[in-house]
């Protein structure tokens, strides 16, 4: 990747296109949990939005075998899509901003109190 496409973010463009030409290939149940699942995941996104990328790559990986080995979307996300996502942003350690930020506030605030 080179500064510009780091810069405009060509680079997310192309590859959040080659996850919908692949999330298009699939049944129309996956492709509804995998608008849902991408609806849900930007939520944690950084400022960019490149902490998101690996994790939809695998979500979208996770659905093509679901559907290769013929389990339907309920058996393997279950009935709660913001709950696999949420737990799937958690054991990634995607920060949001917000996060990012109320970090540093507390790092800030612990030094001026002097810990």
């Amino acid at each position: 990747m080179n500064f510009w496409e780091k810069v405009t973010g060509s680079d997310m463009t192309k590859q959040m296109q080659t996850f919908d030409s692949r999330a298009k290939k699939l049944p129309a149940d996956f492709q509804g949990a995998w608008e849902k699942i991408n609806a849900n995941l930007w939520h944690h996104s950084d400022f960019t939005g490149r902490n998101l990328m690996p994790i939809l790559d695998g979500v979208l990986d996770l659905l093509e075998e679901t559907v290769a080995d013929g389990q339907s979307v309920q058996e393997v996300l279950g009935d709660d899509i913001e709950g696999f996502c949420s737990a799937l942003v958690g054991e990634e350690g995607a920060k949001s901003y917000r996060d990012k930020w109320r970090q540093q506030l507390n790092n800030n605030i612990s030094k001026k109190l002097g810990k």
